[in-house]
């Protein structure tokens, strides 16, 4: 099954490569090339096989919320010269990410089952159920660790440790409920509910970005918004479009990413429902039909792109 699981290349004018659980980062002087590959995360471990088009649907799913959300707070994009290829401003990360939440479920709901009223110092009222709405969305941020996991971290310890300064805080959690809040109309606009999502923020000449990806099956969790009420009530799943049934079958499967446990077998069928899902929520969250890009040579295409436009800006 043709992917891309990785991407290595050496450009005119590179300064800098860094490989993420998913994304390969080419750094230059003022620009970031980020080439959203097939490789597949869970747990904060890179899963063995990589999945087709997942990247092409992360790279094209996020560019359509950066174009939509401009508005509110300016992002990195400058262009996208291939489907698997973002392409856009050198900005000075901050090191928190900040994750939202309008519901109860994944992380804050085996928390909160756990027995914990309080997450990330944002306390929870008693008697909720998995995946109820909670009374607003929350804030709960976590720290962007290059290795191993992030961890979640309060708005009061990410000040006493002075990695974003108060006031700077207060514009990035102002952005977070903005960002939310249109990612909830849009989701609605689809019949899904978008149900938590991360955002990362950068700075370039003292101005705040929004960077990285947005509203995207790896940052984000949807549900169906025909269905939730009825399976709310009856105490059933929910249906989501999102990365959780990737854990989901590995927590079922003995795998959480801790030390002595081992990734299940990804089989072809495996590997051909969780493509097929990717797909299906690309097209049901961009309400856009997916055109599969040619997987022949992916690697050189990808290479070809990125080379072309270099060439086009320095001239």
């Amino acid at each position: 099954m043709n992917s891309i699981p990785e991407t290595n290349f050496q450009f005119p004018g590179q300064t800098g490569f860094y490989k993420g659980k998913v994304r390969d980062v080419y750094s230059f002087e003022k620009r970031l090339v980020m080439v959203a590959t097939d490789r597949i995360s869970a747990f904060d471990v890179i899963l063995p096989r990589a999945i087709p088009y997942k990247g092409q649907v992360l790279n094209q799913i996020a560019a359509h919320f950066l174009n939509a959300t401009s508005d509110i707070v300016p992002n990195w994009l400058l262009e996208v010269p291939d489907p698997n290829v973002s392409i856009g401003l050198k900005c000075q990360a901050y090191p928190v990410e900040m994750v939202v939440r309008g519901y109860l479920a994944g992380h804050a709901w085996r928390e909160y089952a756990a027995g914990k009223r309080s997450v990330c110092g944002v306390s929870l009222p008693d008697g909720l159920k998995e995946n109820d709405r909670l009374p607003q969305p929350i804030i709960t941020p976590t720290t962007k660790a290059h290795e191993g996991h992030d961890e979640d971290i309060s708005r009061e310890q990410i000040l006493e440790q002075g990695l974003v300064s108060e006031d700077e805080y207060e514009q990035l959690e102002k952005y977070t409920l903005a960002l939310f809040a249109r990612g909830t109309e849009m989701a609605a606009d689809q019949g899904l509910i978008l149900v938590d999502t991360k955002y990362e923020f950068g700075q370039l000449d003292n101005v705040v970005y929004l960077i990285d990806e947005i509203h995207t099956p790896d940052s984000s969790r949807y549900f169906y918004k025909d269905i939730y009420g009825e399976n709310q009530q009856k105490g059933l799943p929910q249906k989501q479009l999102s990365k959780e049934f990737v854990r989901e079958w590995l927590i079922e499967n003995g795998f959480q990413g801790k030390e002595g446990q081992t990734v299940p077998e990804m089989t072809d069928e495996r590997i051909q429902l969780i493509s097929d899902r990717y797909i299906e929520l690309f097209e049901k969250v961009t309400g856009n039909r997916f055109q599969k890009n040619n997987l022949d040579n992916p690697v050189k295409r990808i290479e070809n792109a990125i080379l072309k436009t270099i060439r086009s800006n320095q001239e």
